[in-house]
């Protein structure tokens, strides 16, 4: 992990509110024009503002944020409800901000209240951050944005359904994680009423709120597990460190195995060939082979009819990482929650004949010139059916 991490931690842990999200297209400014400044999503509120703005009015105060624990910007945050516009942003950061850059899109930004008119700003670009900064909080893979209350953290037992609660009353541990997806699944079905007519129409909607529904499971098993330990005092600081890291390491590497879990009951419920973790050239094994092994090792069978597809949760510094897990197949595919990455990382990733599939509702954090290049899961599984049939 980078140097301005663990600075990014404790500057949310010391304030009083905190809040996250990408950084897309629209807030660089596609046009070259970066006057609009980075849009405040309305959960955010409580963060600028005591009460929210009122349509028909534009409201604004301004704040000093200190970015990256270096510099400091005079911003402005308003509230544009005249006309056709309803939304917030901060704005004035000056001519040299660092942050209004095509490879800024896709990082993750971090603003922190530390009183009513101070702030610390954070941007976080390495995949290894995003994801340790959302074990860190608990912030579920798939949203990149969340307010941050450190007195909310321990409010999900008292908000959870009952039918969570019905499923963490048959653990005593953390179950393997492909039965975490499976009653992820099943709750899904009883809360949303998610079936497989739902997974066939809209695949895009239903893993992300599979995706949602497993983390709050998790949180709640996690709590049940762990309150036990934490109760009573550490012998010495080195155990919790030790536990602290232990924490961690689960939320982080439970968050990728179950996005292939719930890739895979899609592509069962679709009818899809496809096998997982088959072992290509050098002993790798890529997420998602269609039809399969067999088909992948039999030099008869058309190239052409071989799909690769990869699944990370981020993918800024690990779409490389795919390219070279099936020689065969010179396409390849990766899925991933990422929102938004730079153009000129979409220019290496198309010459490189990677193409992205996403949430069909994170396609539009991407740069409009590439955006038509990148696949909607349901578009995914259209083109996997027509290369089978």
């Amino acid at each position: 992990m980078s140097g301005i991490y663990n600075q990014t931690i404790t500057a949310v842990q010391n304030s009083m509110v905190a809040f996250c999200r990408y950084i897309t297209a629209n807030d660089i400014g596609e046009t070259g024009s970066h006057q609009s400044g980075f849009y405040i999503p309305k959960y955010a509120i409580p963060v600028f503002f005591d009460t929210p703005g009122e349509k028909g009015t534009n409201k604004d105060r301004n704040i000093i944020i200190k970015w990256q624990n270096d510099f400091e910007t005079s911003s402005r945050v308003i509230y544009y409800g005249k006309g056709t516009r309803n939304e917030y942003r901060i704005t004035r950061f000056g001519k040299h901000f660092p942050f209004f850059t095509d490879d800024n899109i896709g990082n993750l930004l971090i603003i922190a209240k530390h009183d009513n008119d101070t702030y610390s700003g954070f941007v976080l670009s390495e995949d290894d951050d995003i994801d340790s900064f959302f074990a860190h909080f608990n912030i579920p893979p798939d949203s990149g944005a969340q307010l941050i209350e450190q007195k909310e953290a321990n409010r999900q037992k008292n908000t959870a359904s009952a039918t969570l609660q019905e499923i963490v009353a048959k653990f005593s541990d953390f179950p393997q994680t492909e039965i975490m997806t499976i009653s992820a699944q099943s709750a899904a079905e009883k809360i949303c009423g998610i079936d497989k007519k739902t997974i066939l129409s809209n695949p895009d909607d239903v893993i992300i709120k599979w995706i949602d529904i497993e983390f709050a499971l998790f949180r709640m098993i996690e709590e049940k597990v762990y309150n036990p330990i934490i109760s009573k005092p550490f012998s010495d600081c080195q155990s919790l460190i030790d536990f602290s890291n232990t924490i961690l390491n689960r939320r982080k590497s439970r968050a990728g195995k179950s996005l292939e879990h719930h890739l895979a009951k899609i592509f069962m419920s679709s009818e899809l060939k496809f096998e997982t973790q088959v072992i290509t050239e050098d002993n790798k094994k890529p997420d998602f082979i269609f039809p399969g092994g067999k088909e992948y090792h039999d030099f008869s069978f058309p190239t052409e009819k071989l799909i690769f597809l990869g699944a990370k949760t981020t993918c800024k510094d690990r779409w490389r990482q795919v390219l070279n897990e099936a020689d065969r197949i010179e396409k390849k595919y990766l899925f991933t929650l990422q929102q938004g990455v730079s153009t000129n990382q979409l220019k290496e990733m198309k010459h490189e004949n990677l193409v992205l599939v996403v949430p069909e509702q994170y396609r539009t954090c991407f740069s409009k010139e590439y955006r038509d290049g990148i696949l909607s899961l349901k578009n995914f599984i259209s083109m996997v059916r027509f290369t089978q049939n």
